[in-house]
């Protein structure tokens, strides 16, 4: 088995980039979910909403996020912030300190949500713990949802496309990691894993809802392919699809890295 995709989600819940080479620390990839939207009330904004932030083209530059959306200029957004106004945002259930970005920025953000939205970055001193019964070390995430990796395998897909009258591509599920040489599904019942020189471990499957409807090209809703993985991809009342890791080590993984099993 190895490595066949690479991804990180520089902006909650927009657009992905897909990478060669990223660098594994305990929170996720670097710059992944680092920075999020969020309303007046500094409540997190996705596409569950908002669809039409999936049409915000995004790319990394040495030094910045770019973000692109037609009929708007460009906009160059730091890849860190040093220093600004501190705000506490919410992330579903957790309450997180975050920086607020400049107002130029926001307004840009405002103009594509339709409403008043800042758009807030989440720095090193920020403290956001994944769910206690999960964590190993204590194990703190970024913005995402809830754990810091989500690893999928590549013929996990391929047979629910089979199962589809229209197939969907892998970027409906938001991997940070695709696995290509394992057995449909076989990730759900990893332990330990090591990738490349880092350590892995797996700690569930990943809990799947409606952002797998929408398509990413252009933000329309459907019903698949949660209409057809609920047939048969269930746990208790849960759509499951893909598992939920932690990094047990840094260090750096890269496209054809092999996957070995540890336990």
């Amino acid at each position: 088995m190895k490595v066949s995709g690479l991804y990180i989600y520089p902006i909650k819940s927009f657009q992905g980039i897909s990478l060669r080479e990223v660098e594994v620390l305990e929170r996720g990839f670097r710059y992944d979910r680092r920075w999020m939207l969020v309303n007046h009330r500094n409540i997190l904004i996705t596409q569950r909403s908002h669809t039409q932030i999936s049409q915000v083209g995004i790319r990394l530059t040495s030094d910045s996020i770019i973000a692109s959306y037609s009929g708007l200029p460009d906009l160059e957004i730091p890849l860190t912030l040093k220093s600004n106004t501190h705000i506490n945002v919410t992330v579903w259930n957790d309450q997180v300190q975050a920086l607020e970005a400049p107002s130029e920025i926001n307004e840009w953000f405002s103009k594509i949500a339709t409403e008043s939205c800042k758009l807030v970055f989440m720095p090193e001193t920020a403290s956001r713990p994944i769910n206690p019964e999960r964590a190993i070390n204590g194990e703190n995430v970024s913005f995402a949802d809830g754990y810091p990796y989500l690893i999928l395998g590549q013929s996990s897909l391929d047979d629910l496309n089979s199962r589809l009258d229209a197939s969907v591509p892998m970027n409906r599920f938001r991997p940070n990691i695709v696995v290509e040489g394992s057995k449909a599904y076989e990730e759900d019942n990893w332990n330990d894993i090591q990738i490349g020189d880092v350590k892995f471990h797996v700690t569930h499957p990943c809990k799947r809802c409606v952002f797998t409807t929408i398509d990413q090209e252009t933000g329309a809703k459907g019903a698949e392919p949660l209409k057809t993985l609920a047939t048969y991809r269930r746990e208790g009342k849960e759509v499951i699809f893909g598992v939920n890791t932690l990094a047990f080590s840094t260090g750096k993984i890269k496209i054809t890295d092999t996957i070995q099993l540890n336990s």
